[in-house]
């Protein structure tokens, strides 16, 4: 099938699904192919529930004349979603980075809903299968699209550039991180690198940390247009156990959030900046800051009764591991650590992992996971297999009155242990 009819069949539906067991009625279903599952085994199903076609692959047995079969559903999804994107007269700013790619566009979709309809990213929906949905979400009467782009190989981004098509772009920083996939940091460079590079052949303008000398560095490189944020005339407020959070002084007034963190505060200026660029008075982009709650596990701050919890547990890598440690080093009373080993570091792992012990010098600190325990070796630090075994231990040898900083890859679901504090 034609994309052009394809994409009649799409506008006449309710949306799209690739789960067959959250089906509308009236949605186009593509059944998607994983590892564990093959979606044209639930296509009929889709049917029944109520969808209205269901794009399959070429191999799907069944007449049915509302199943759509082409060479690849997942192709097919992206080729609409590009096609769906050229009919949208709008900006769209197209966000990646290694760290504080989720709260910098959260950020963002509160400052510009002041002023905008905006569509962004859902959760963490950045992947090939994420951002065709994202973009296929955009509707006529969205005014500007925010749409995140995560990378764990050197050329992840392209299909994702090429059907979120940005005229804009912020990436907020270069680190370690997916060092197995990339192989080197010069891979992370250049991996990040390519959504500069595509605004560059496409004549867009980045939004830029005027303080990160990597990107400052990328964007002369590529001599790409650029408006740039930073800390000039911005003074981060220490924090304290009374008022944890994150407060950036300007001189007309204080900004208080609710982020731990100040390695938060270039994704708050960020937003900022990104807000003045569009035309969102201050005041109004300041107060959405402000009113920001997160609820994702990323800087998040818990009060359990007993101590004051920082959850910064949906990922880790040695950049954000080490800002993390940073800030809970400048907490006042006891502070403690409780991490999960970084995964996917390949040949650098057990040298960064290293890196991480040996800055843990006057910091509690129990770690999980067989990485962390190769280089907690000969310390007296506190080593657990899993999450679960730490989460029994601190059952049993209760913390209190103190603050603790929970933080881990995914894979080591270090969220477990919040119960226990």
């Amino acid at each position: 099938m034609e994309i052009k009819e394809l994409y009649k069949i799409f506008l006449a539906s309710t949306g799209v699904n690739t789960d067959s067991r959250t089906i509308s009625a009236g949605q186009l279903f593509f059944a998607l192919r994983g590892e564990n599952f093959n979606g044209d085994d639930f296509a009929l199903k889709a049917l029944e529930d109520g969808a209205s076609y269901a794009v399959v692959s070429e191999e799907c047995a069944g007449d049915d004349p509302r199943l759509i079969k082409v060479p690849s559903t997942l192709s097919a999804l992206q080729e609409l979603a590009a096609y769906h994107r050229s009919k949208l007269g709008i900006p769209v700013i197209g966000l990646t980075g290694t760290n504080g790619k989720t709260t910098t566009k959260e950020l963002i979709r509160e400052v510009l809903a002041t002023s905008y309809k905006v569509c962004a990213t859902e959760g963490n929906l950045n992947n090939d299968i994420g951002v065709p949905l994202s973009v296929l979400k955009i509707s006529p009467s969205h005014e500007i699209a925010i749409i995140e782009m995560g990378a764990s190989h050197p050329d992840d981004l392209k299909p994702l550039l090429a059907v979120a098509q940005p005229t804009h772009g912020l990436i907020t920083n270069v680190g370690k991180a997916h060092l197995l996939g990339f192989g080197s940091f010069e891979g992370v460079k250049h991996a990040k690198g390519l959504l500069y590079d595509y605004l560059k052949l496409h004549h867009g303008l980045a939004f830029a940390n005027g303080d990160d000398a990597i990107l400052q560095e990328m964007l002369w490189e590529r001599n790409l247009r650029c408006v740039a944020y930073g800390l000039e005339g911005v003074k981060v407020l220490p924090s304290s156990p009374s008022n944890p959070f994150l407060r950036l002084s300007f001189e007309d007034g204080v900004l208080e959030t609710h982020l731990v963190g100040a390695y938060n505060a270039a994704n708050v200026l960020a937003a900022l900046k990104i807000g003045w660029f569009f035309n969102v008075p201050t005041s109004a982009a300041r107060a959405a800051i402000a009113a920001y709650e997160p609820s994702n596990k990323r800087s998040q701050l818990l009060s359990t009764g007993r101590n004051s919890v920082i959850v910064d547990a949906y990922n880790a890598n040695p950049s954000s591991m080490a800002v993390a440690l940073d800030n809970l080093s400048l907490v006042e009373g006891r502070k403690v650590a409780l991490l999960g080993e970084m995964r996917e570091l390949g040949a650098d792992s057990a040298d960064e992992h290293l890196r991480i012990v040996q800055r843990l010098s006057g910091i509690e600190t129990y770690l999980v996971g067989e990485e962390f325990g190769k280089a907690a070796a000969g310390t007296e630090i506190p080593c657990f297999a899993t999450s679960s075994e730490l989460a029994s231990y601190l059952t049993e040898h209760p913390l209190s009155g103190c603050t603790i900083l929970v933080k881990g890859s995914r894979g080591t679901r270090m969220e477990t242990v919040l119960p226990a504090l």
